[in-house]
């Protein structure tokens, strides 16, 4: 069956000739008079105000957590063009990007000192016997770097006089796992520099993340009304509150500038006014060449998932990058069934009698549907809706094929009527660790 799988995924290949507000525009840093940010594995910079963006990376790589220095004309950044995440910086302006760190491990750019000589970072390097994250600096002139006295540290932030450090020491492996109360939160900690003494913000297990210092006040995140939303605690008083009200999405990213915050949310970018609390939703446009939404023929060979073989064994159904595809076991071609590049198609099933295949299917933009169609790929595949089920594992037919179950992103185990599109909740299960590891049959 080992047989090479070729897919043709038409993407997008340009933008409208009339500029139009792009969206996906992540981690935002601040300056006086530009913001920058990461979009589409690239860095960008806009005017405070919004309007077009100029791209200020262009490589295959990604790069990521841009940090604007505190003059404004440099960015410090995270790349993996060298082959492991790295730390560079770049002007503003213009010119080749510097690289800072050769360390095998990996290094994340966090930050400046605020005199600006010094670039400050996460990296595992020199930890056993399991890696974890501690903090160095290093000059923007190249050179070793210097390891912050902090026995852990992710993210960090210097206080304005240099003195402190407001220190995130936990890296998180799920930084999406919403109202998450586990062992990954710990208090975010003020640590000072000459005494190494610490205090610790208060915490009862909340997930507080992205710390910045803003004059003599601590900005951060957290999901304390179970809505990731800004936050400021006064070090000098102990104060704590809450500074935006957000319902329903989270504040994704905060960073600070000379004047005021920005954050990323659904998408967009925000300026936040501490003065006044007030938010400015900014409108950015990106226009520019990007190779990878181009049309381009994909080996899909090494990406195959979810296989399942027909009853009679000559063919077997599988998911690659969001097509299904039937493969023969010994004569015959690939047939991809679905040549949907828009769409996220997965998890196909044989049917019992093996004339049709069903899967879950993200076309049409309106979530998740079990969609059935002929095993030849001729004619238009039937869509269920699956009502309130965000996302499908383990589908299973039943032996007489009227009914496919599969369990769904809130653990249930719901039942379709293959007839009539009925779908109804069988069982429940624990906790969402059990999603795709209940073994329906």
């Amino acid at each position: 069956m080992a047989r090479s799988l070729a897919l043709l995924a038409f993407l997008l290949a340009s933008l409208p000739a009339e500029a139009q507000e792009t969206l996906l525009l992540r981690q935002p840093t601040l300056s006086e008079t530009h913001v920058v940010f990461a979009h589409g594995g690239d860095l960008w910079v806009a005017g405070r105000s919004g309007g077009d963006a100029r791209r200020l990376t262009s490589t295959p790589a990604v790069e990521s957590d841009p940090h604007l220095s505190p003059d404004g004309r440099t960015v410090a950044f995270t790349s993996n063009r060298a082959g492991i995440p790295a730390v560079y910086t770049v002007p503003l302006d213009s010119g080749d990007p510097t690289r800072l760190t050769w360390y095998p491990a990996g290094a994340e750019a966090r930050g400046w000192t605020p005199d600006g000589d010094r670039v400050l970072y996460a990296t595992s390097r020199e930890t056993a016997p399991v890696g974890y994250n501690r903090l160095w600096t290093v000059s923007t002139a190249g050179g070793p770097s210097e390891m912050i006295p902090a026995p852990w540290g992710n993210d960090a932030a210097y206080s304005p006089d240099g003195e402190r450090l407001i220190v995130d020491r936990m890296t998180r492996w799920d930084d999406e796992w919403r109202a998450y109360r586990g062992g990954q939160n710990t208090p975010l900690t003020i640590l000072d520099l000459e005494s190494l003494a610490e205090t610790r913000l208060p915490n009862e297990r909340t997930t507080d993340v992205h710390p910045v210092w803003h004059g003599d006040t601590i900005y951060f995140l957290s999901d304390r009304d179970w809505t990731m939303n800004v936050w400021s605690f006064e070090p000098a008083t102990g104060a704590l509150r809450q500074r935006t009200d957000f319902d329903g999405a989270d504040v994704k990213w905060l960073s600070a500038g000379p004047d005021a915050l920005v954050m990323e949310r659904e998408g967009r970018l925000h300026l936040f006014d501490p003065a006044t609390d007030r938010v400015e939703t900014l409108s950015i446009s990106i226009r520019g060449d990007f190779p990878w939404a181009a049309i381009q023929w994909e080996d899909v060979t090494n990406a195959v998932q979810a296989v399942s073989l027909s009853p009679t064994g000559q063919r077997a159904v599988m998911s690659a990058r969001g097509e299904v595809f039937t493969v023969p076991v010994e004569h015959g071609d690939a047939r991809n069934l679905t040549r949907s590049p828009d769409a996220a198609d997965r998890v196909p099933l044989w049917s019992p009698k093996g004339n049709q295949i069903a899967w879950f299917s993200d076309a049409g933009g309106e979530g998740y549907g079990l969609m059935l169609a002929g095993q030849d790929g001729l004619g238009e595949p039937r869509r269920i809706d699956i009502g309130e089920s965000v996302m499908a594992w383990e589908p299973a037919w039943s032996p007489d094929g009227t009914h496919l179950a599969f369990v769904d992103d809130d653990v249930r185990v719901r039942v379709v009527d293959l007839e009539s599109g009925r779908v109804r909740t069988v069982d429940v299960g624990g906790t969402n660790i059990e999603r795709g590891r209940m073994g329906l049959t």
